[in-house]
């Protein structure tokens, strides 16, 4: 069982590049502002630090992709709520 005040969320990717270039960079930009610590993670890979643009784009995390968002500390639910939000908003529409 996980730290009380660690909390998981499973998110698909929204923008249909993925997270690469501008849906990377703004995602990174929004994990920064969190107050909890967060990363990110494709099924069967090693979770990388949300904050760090370029693992963002080791993760190769592509549009139609689902990802598990991991928050530890004060405002993880909140943290996951923004992020999540972020990654089910389609950036490349018109």
């Amino acid at each position: 069982m996980p730290p009380e005040n660690v909390h998981e969320r499973r998110v698909t990717i929204a923008s249909t590049v993925g997270l690469h270039a501008r849906p990377a960079k703004l995602f990174a930009k929004l994990a920064a502002e969190q107050p909890a610590k967060v990363t990110i993670a494709k099924e069967g890979q090693e979770p990388v630090d949300a904050r760090s643009l370029l693992m963002l784009l080791t993760l190769d995390a592509k549009g139609g992709d689902e990802v598990v968002l991991t928050a530890d500390g004060d405002g993880a639910e909140a943290s996951l709520d923004a992020l999540a939000a972020e990654l089910q908003t389609n950036r490349d529409a018109p």
